[in-house]
């Protein structure tokens, strides 16, 4: 049995799910998470009934607001008094910017953006994406430890049952010392929404939008049905979407569980982004569209007239 330690970062005081899809896959293995700051009584009763032994609250000067060298340096205190084979965490924004700093304080390996793992005893075998997704690669760490791991958000899906923990909580102080280069602020977005890289359902539109302020029907279909919306390379150049909205190769890289590409005719760069995507559901005008190749459903239409009626229709479901 191997000794993990999850990093978790949290959303407005809440954990994120990729924490709790690691927490399922680790179901045998001794795991434990580490969290920056306060976490509520009820975060904590969560973690515990999917299976965390231990819920490390780290503390200490500078750790109030994120920076790579701060955040680093802190893990690197705290971990550096603990005896874990492995380091887990989401492959999100702030992990691709702090865990190969944090691997290389400890001269160690790392498997990043991983959509499946498992362990035979206390021996990992990941699997990553590897040329834009055209192949997937097994891989294994050997070296110093404790080796490193991100898990791509979504990719493994919550678990049906876990098995509980004791859950334990407790005050962990953690050694940042100097910080070079600070951030002084953090603007959250607008929106209220989730990130592209974690939602669970995002409806896309391409080129064939015509113009930003058609992106309205979109909007209107992922308001119902609780998605997040994207677009592709074409439609973010074209000045119809701002680019935190790009999914593909060159923008982010998703993996719902439904994912509704409107007018994307699946470039390759963009089938890269969402190729992961459980169930992918495509409208569009040409029978021959490469998106139909990946499409789990497929409409052939116009999607001015198609996406009103599935809204609509999403509508009398949910209601």
């Amino acid at each position: 049995m191997a000794n993990i330690l999850i990093f978790s970062e949290l959303n407005k005081g809440s954990i994120k799910p990729v924490t709790l899809e690691i927490l399922g896959k680790l179901n045998g293995q001794n795991a434990e998470i580490a969290v920056f700051g306060d976490l509520a009584d009820e975060q904590v009763k969560v973690l515990a009934e999917n299976g965390a032994a231990k819920v490390h609250k780290l503390k200490g000067d500078k750790v109030d607001q994120y920076s790579p060298e701060g955040y680093a340096n802190a893990l690197h205190s705290f971990i550096s008094t603990q005896s874990y084979d492995y380091v887990f965490t989401g492959a999100t924004s702030m992990a691709k910017d702090l865990f190969p700093r944090l691997a290389t304080k400890f001269d160690a390996g790392m498997a990043s953006d991983c959509v499946n793992f498992l362990f035979e005893g206390d021996t990992f075998s990941g699997t990553r994406p590897l040329f834009a997704g055209k192949c997937l690669a097994k891989v294994n760490l050997q070296g110093p430890k404790p080796h490193f791991v991100t898990v791509r958000p979504n990719a493994l899906g919550m678990p049906d049952s876990a098995t509980a923990g004791a859950g334990a909580a407790s005050d962990a102080n953690v050694e940042v010392g100097e910080i070079r280069a600070a951030i002084k602020e953090i603007i959250a977005s607008a929106s209220e929404k989730l990130d592209l890289t974690e939602a669970n359902i995002i409806v896309s539109g391409g080129r064939a939008m015509k113009s930003e302020e058609n992106f309205s029907i979109i909007n209107q279909m992922a308001d119902v049905i609780g998605a997040t919306v994207g677009a592709s390379r074409a439609a973010v150049d074209s000045g119809f979407a701002k680019p935190s909205m790009q999914v593909g190769q060159t923008g982010k890289t998703v993996a719902p569980s439904l994912y509704i590409a409107c007018g994307i005719s699946g470039a390759i760069q963009h089938l890269a982004g969402m190729r992961t995507s459980k169930v992918i559901v495509a409208i569009n005008t040409d029978p021959d569209a490469p998106i139909f190749t990946k499409a789990d459903y497929g409409i052939v239409g116009d999607l001015f007239k198609i996406v009103p009626i599935m809204t609509e229709e999403f509508k009398k479901i949910l209601s």
